[in-house]
């Protein structure tokens, strides 16, 4: 029987949540990142914080590309925080950003 502390991933109904998602074939996942953010706050993406700065975009790449060339059955993510959002990461394309001052009850 799961916990009543389990999450499922969805947002709480007051928290902020922007999806989108990219091809891992045609585009680096760091570029859909800073591309993802820079659409969310209205900025520039050269106006932001390097990525590099957080997390190793190389290494990023690296891990949805060869997720994508082993076809694994399902998909990986990986989960950081870059320009005031919590950013996830998925092998399959998706980019989830929520707002990181926005705490758990």
């Amino acid at each position: 029987m799961p916990s009543t502390d389990d999450t499922t991933g969805e947002p709480a109904a007051d928290e902020f949540e922007f999806v989108t998602t990219f091809d891992p074939d045609g585009e680096p996942a760091s570029e859909a990142v800073v591309t993802a953010v820079a659409a969310v706050r209205g900025s520039k993406p050269a106006a932001l914080e390097p990525l590099h700065a957080v997390v190793d975009p190389d290494a990023l790449d690296s891990l949805v590309g060869h997720a994508d060339r082993v076809g694994t059955a399902g998909s990986h993510q990986v989960w950081f925080t870059y320009e005031g959002f919590d950013v996830a990461v998925r092998t399959d394309g998706e980019v989830r950003l929520r707002d990181a001052t926005v705490t758990a009850d």
